[in-house]
């Protein structure tokens, strides 16, 4: 069975991060090798919650998984709380990784022009360090802005939805030539030619560029994006082309934030998407 390094923290509350790795990876016929970076009571986005930081801990499974002569086909990266962390996956990743092992960095930093709790400038340059070792980087608009010292502002001003995506295309291109093959930018907003708000997933390497959009149906929801970074590393790892997975994954996506629109299901708490684990079947079985 394909193996998968998933670092990244658990939180008891909120459908996200481990939690979401773990179960997506595993239905998709891939093992999650889970090393937390941290314990959560809630993820951050609750009033409020307790962090347990694992740095010092993480060394321990550094050392133990290679006494093991442990090997993965890819190394996933989510989720860290300060600075120090990233220079322990960078160790981990100079320790497991091979010419047949892909890095997928997803660079949690912040969301909607706003930056989380534990950023920091000292986090954005290590950040900037490990997404440049990356093969695939899954950022959303936010974070695209920070790792390319850009204005998130200034390309939320943007109305004109092909000049928006022209704007992202060469932030993502200029970022590809620094180091990662594939950048997929997440949850872009837009109006399609209807006046639909959509919201869409840019793909852009040096030889190709893709969106992926969907229907906005008015509500995010928290951990999304590790749902989506988390099917995209699976799928990876079971050999299939990234645009298959990044569609495969937003029809499941769209299906688990409109049955949680229908709930009322709080933000937080994440998105219903154990329901819908049966439409990854398709990227398992490669049908």
């Amino acid at each position: 069975m394909k193996k998968i390094a998933v670092i990244n923290d658990l939180s008891g509350f909120g459908r996200c991060s481990l939690t979401a790795a773990i179960s997506v990876i595993s239905a998709m016929g891939v093992q999650p090798c889970p090393l937390p970076t941290a314990i959560l009571t809630a993820q951050t986005g609750y009033p409020s919650y307790y962090l347990d930081d694992y740095t010092e801990k993480m060394e321990h499974f550094r050392t133990e998984w290679k006494k093991m002569g442990q090997s993965f086909d890819g190394i996933y990266t989510g989720f860290v709380a300060g600075k120090e962390q990233i220079l322990q996956i960078l160790r981990f990743i100079d320790t497991f990784d091979t010419p047949e092992t892909f890095l997928l960095v997803d660079p949690v930093m912040g969301d909607d022009g706003i930056k989380y709790d534990m950023f920091t400038p000292e986090l954005l340059t290590q950040m900037k360090r490990l997404a440049k070792r990356g093969n695939i980087i899954t950022p959303n608009l936010t974070e695209l802005c920070l790792l390319t010292d850009t204005d998130f502002h200034h390309i939320q001003e943007i109305s004109d939805t092909e000049r928006l995506m022209d704007t992202v295309q060469t932030l993502a291109l200029s970022f590809c030539k620094e180091g990662p093959e594939h950048v997929i930018v997440t949850g872009i907003h837009f109006t399609d030619t209807e006046g639909t708000l959509q919201m869409g997933n840019l793909y852009v390497s040096e030889t190709q560029t893709s969106l992926s959009a969907f229907p906005y149906i008015g509500k995010s929801y928290s951990g999304t994006g590790d749902l989506f970074a988390s099917c995209l590393a699976a799928g990876i790892a079971k050999k299939r082309k990234i645009s298959e997975i990044i569609q495969v994954t937003g029809e499941f996506l769209e299906a688990s934030i409109e049955d949680s629109v229908r709930e009322n299901v709080p933000r937080n708490d994440g998105v219903n998407y154990e329901k819908f684990l049966w439409m990854l079947q398709s990227v398992q079985s490669g049908t």
